[in-house]
C-alpha cells in the first residue's frame, strides 16, 4: 500500500567527504604498495585528532611501513603521546602453545615510516613534525610547514563578549636557541603540492611518500620478529643456565 515517507537530510556532507578522502588515500596507499604500507591522517593535534590518530594506528599496526599524514594539521595540543606511539619499541615475545606468539607490546610499529607535511600545518600541526624528525622516526615529505609556536593562555574576556589573545609562551630548542615559530619546519624531501598534477585525485606528495616506503623497504628491508625458541624441557629441578 502507498505510504508517505519523511526523509532528513544531513545538515552537511562534511564529515563523509572527509572520511571518504581518508580511506580514498589509505586505499591507494594499500594497493600502490600490494598491502605492505598504511596510511594514517591526523586532522589536529586535539582531542578529535588524537582520536582519530590511535583509531587507525591500532588497525595498521602490523603492516609493515606507515605513512603518517598531518597536511593541514590545525594544531591543539602538544602531540607527545602520538610520538610515544609512533616510537614504542618491542620489548620481547610471549610463545603461546597454541597460535601465533603474541609481541609485547602489541600496539607498537617497528617498520620505517615518512610523514607528510604542508604549509597548511601549524601550531601543534608544526610540534608535530619537529618531534617526528628529533626522534628520528623517518622523513618528513611534502613543503615547508606554518611556523606558528608562539601560544597564549588565561585570555581575558571583555564585557562585549570578546576575548584578549595576548602571547604568553614562545619554543625555544635543547640548543638554547628559538625556532620554528615564522619559520616552521622544513621537508627532507620537498615536493610541491603543484594544482597542475593534482588532477583527477592525483596527489604527487602522497606518491613520493609511497615511493619513499618501498625504497627503504627495499633498501632497509621489513622488520621481522625472532624466531620462537624451541619448547624448554622444565622436568627437572629449575631452569638451564641458558634459560637465565
Amino acid at each position: 500500500q502507498a505510504r508517505r515517507v519523511r526523509v532528513k537530510t544531513l545538515t552537511s556532507e562534511g564529515d563523509l567527504r572527509y572520511r571518504n578522502w581518508i580511506e580514498t588515500n589509505r586505499a591507494t596507499v594499500e594497493k600502490d604498495s600490494e598491502g605492505r604500507v598504511g596510511y594514517i591522517y591526523v586532522p589536529d593535534t586535539g582531542s578529535r585528532g588524537r582520536n582519530d590518530f590511535f583509531r587507525q594506528l591500532y588497525g595498521q599496526a602490523h603492516l609493515d611501513a606507515l605513512i603518517v599524514d598531518e597536511r593541514w594539521n590545525g594544531g591543539g595540543s602538544f602531540p607527545n603521546r602520538e610520538i610515544e606511539a609512533l616510537n614504542r619499541p618491542r620489548t620481547n615475545y610471549w610463545g603461546r602453545r597454541w597460535g601465533k606468539s603474541w609481541a609485547t607490546p602489541h600496539d607498537s610499529h617497528q617498520g620505517p615510516k615518512c610523514m607528510l607535511i604542508n604549509r597548511d600545518a601549524g601550531s601543534g600541526g608544526d610540534m608535530f613534525p619537529y618531534l617526528f624528525r628529533q626522534a628520528g622516526l623517518g622523513k618528513l615529505i611534502g613543503t615547508r610547514t606554518w611556523g606558528g609556536l608562539v601560544g597564549y593562555s588565561g585570555s581575558p574576556e571583555l564585557i562585549d563578549g570578546g576575548t584578549l589573545a595576548i602571547p604568553s609562551f614562545g619554543f625555544f630548542e635543547l640548543d638554547g636557541t628559538w625556532g620554528v615559530e615564522g619559520y616552521g619546519v622544513a621537508p627532507d624531501i620537498e615536493v610541491l603540492d603543484d594544482p597542475a598534477l593534482m588532477q583527477d585525485g592525483a596527489d604527487p606528495q602522497l606518491t613520493k611518500a609511497i615511493d619513499q616506503m618501498l625504497l627503504e623497504l627495499s633498501t632497509e628491508g621489513a622488520y621481522t620478529p625472532p624466531a620462537r625458541p624451541v619448547d624448554p624441557d622444565r622436568s627437572g629441578m629449575g631452569a638451564e643456565e641458558k634459560d637465565y
